[in-house]
């Protein structure tokens, strides 16, 4: 087997492996499954042994044989040093890319009204820039560099601190119900409460059920309302007259700054503290990355100034 053809056969082992599926590799790999299995066998033949048995009888999910388990972590590794090493040429190169992924409402609220003084510190610096609103894996979509939210631990990722938050309630500044740009609390029992459902399965999350009772508002109910799953539409939303945000202070900032958006509660001081913050993120391999150094001590530096 020639050197081109046994790398290929070890892409296609690795990421059926890592997918324990022909199909899900094939997908990854952009050919068919049936490529796959192909340069899978292929590279049983070479090596007089097998590397997949079947789960069960029917089943197309495959399970590692002990020498595959074995080898595995030492050719992942390889290829990880490999797409590393091809990295370093291409950061070298004029005109260098950076993938960098965030989530919408983070881009939308804090990164995209930033991201031209990046550009304009490295003009030579190509960023693409991903928006999804799940968590991608690094080394398949390769991704350089990425924010997140949350306890500051994932899995195969460095994260450095970038930003604490709190929340409290906005609205717009004219909102129908403000005395003196206040609420009372028989104001706000009329309020119409927007619910952001972001991050609604994390039970350290605060809900508005939690900041009235925090605030001492008991008597107010909170199961009534506007409720969106995305941060900027909750801010737009208030922005438009709709009722009450509980917004994050890192999402609101620039809104507050503008004057598109007021603090009705900020005379009582009730803010309420989150337990988690936002990371920058990489693979630690990828830390010695001059272009991923950038961007990571320019968002901490726009973190400290912001």
């Amino acid at each position: 087997m020639t050197t081109p053809a046994y790398l290929n056969a070890l892409r296609a082992f690795e990421a059926a492996a890592r997918h324990q599926s022909f199909s899900a590799a094939a997908a990854e790999l952009n050919v068919t499954p049936a490529a796959v299995g192909q340069q899978v066998r292929n590279l049983e033949a070479w090596l007089g042994i097998a590397l997949f048995t079947r789960a069960g009888s029917g089943s197309a999910r495959l399970v590692l044989t002990e020498a595959a388990r074995v080898a595995l972590p030492d050719i992942r590794e390889g290829f990880e040093r490999l797409t590393l090493g091809l990295a370093r040429l291409k950061d070298a190169s004029v005109h260098a890319g950076l993938t960098v992924t965030v989530s919408p409402a983070f881009a939308s609220k804090w990164l995209l009204p930033r991201i031209e003084r990046f550009q304009q510190a490295y003009p030579d610096m190509d960023v693409l820039l991903d928006t999804s609103a799940r968590s991608l894996d690094f080394q398949v979509e390769r991704i350089d560099v990425g924010v997140r939210y949350g306890a500051g631990k994932w899995p195969g990722l460095a994260a450095v601190h970038l930003m604490d938050e709190v929340m409290f309630p906005v609205c717009a500044p004219d909102y129908p119900l403000l005395r003196e740009g206040m609420l009372t609390p028989e104001a706000l029992a009329r309020s119409t409460l927007i619910h952001d459902l972001t991050m609604g399965r994390d039970t350290d999350y605060p809900t508005w059920r939690m900041w009235l009772d925090v605030s001492g508002l008991f008597e107010i109910k909170s199961d009534h309302g506007l409720r969106i799953n995305n941060s900027a539409a909750v801010l737009q939303a208030a922005m438009d007259g709709q009722g009450l945000a509980l917004a994050r202070s890192v999402m609101v900032r620039d809104d507050l700054a503008a004057g598109r958006l007021i603090r009705p509660f900020a005379d009582k001081g009730l803010d309420c503290p989150l337990t988690q913050a936002y990371y920058v993120v990489y693979r630690p391999e990828s830390a010695s990355l001059a272009k991923v150094q950038a961007f990571r001590d320019w968002l901490l530096e726009e973190a400290r100034s912001a």
